[in-house]
């Protein structure tokens, strides 16, 4: 395509899903610039002229962006992305540091305290509504991995007490058996509780086998899918349910 059927190709809205976006800095004349320029039917701008009215609104509502100026009244930007990084429901507001200054210090500084950009003026603004649709689309997938994260140590923890019921479950089992092999197992009668037979042995030797070795690796089995007990020098093999079958 020319550059000239470009220029003649039909207007379109980059911010074309629901956006509310917060600009806080102290020229009228941008914070104008910012309400025409980014504006769409689905994105709404709100200005301010300072960092304590700009905390002000993010702390009372729900927006999706800010876009801040470093040196502004009451509250300077450094400032005010510190304070919205230290507030719990603002922590993961992506912020865009909009200013004149372009120095290293500034630019170190701006990412060191959790800027997700860094954009300078003068503003080119139609490339400052693709850089806001770009910071908020990967703030979106960012917010998506968190909830993927938050699902996984949930059922992780579900897991992890299931297990643990199961091994409760399985330890009182084994002791009931040596208990029982100890009583001799049999009818009662002072012969057989004397003398256990020798299959009652086995079965208490294997029982305490499984014992020891859980014992042993209760820290191993607690982070494994799925865990095995085998005694030594013996064909008991005591086995966890399948974690995908019993999801089934």
């Amino acid at each position: 395509m020319s550059i000239t059927a470009v220029q003649r190709s039909a207007w379109s809205y980059v911010l074309d899903e629901p956006t509310k976006v917060l600009v806080a800095d102290d020229d009228p004349i941008l914070c104008e610039f910012a309400s025409v320029h980014l504006s769409s039917p689905a994105a709404v701008i709100e200005t301010v002229s300072d960092g304590a009215s700009a905390l002000s609104l993010l702390t009372g509502g729900s927006f999706d962006i800010a876009l801040l100026d470093i040196e502004m009244p009451s509250l300077d930007g450094f400032s005010l992305l510190e304070r919205i990084r230290a507030e719990p429901t603002l922590c993961h507001l992506p912020v865009i540091m909009l200013t004149g200054h372009e120095d290293i210090a500034s630019i170190d500084r701006a990412f060191s305290l959790g800027a997700n950009s860094f954009v300078t003026k003068p503003v080119n603004w139609r490339l400052l509504t693709y850089h806001v649709r770009y910071v908020l689309r990967t703030s979106r997938v960012q917010r998506e991995l968190r909830k993927a994260r938050r699902q996984a140590e949930t059922k992780e923890a579900a897991y992890n007490r299931a297990l643990l019921a199961f091994e409760v479950e399985c330890r009182g089992v084994l002791r009931s058996i040596l208990q029982h092999a100890a009583g001799g197992g049999g009818d009662g009668s002072p012969s057989q509780a004397n003398a256990p037979s020798s299959g009652m042995q086995r079965i208490a030797e294997l029982a305490a086998a499984a014992i020891g070795r859980w014992d042993d690796h209760s820290s191993q089995r607690a982070g494994s899918s799925e865990v095995s007990v085998e005694p030594k020098a013996s064909g008991l093999e005591v086995r966890e349910p399948d974690r995908c079958s019993s999801m089934r």
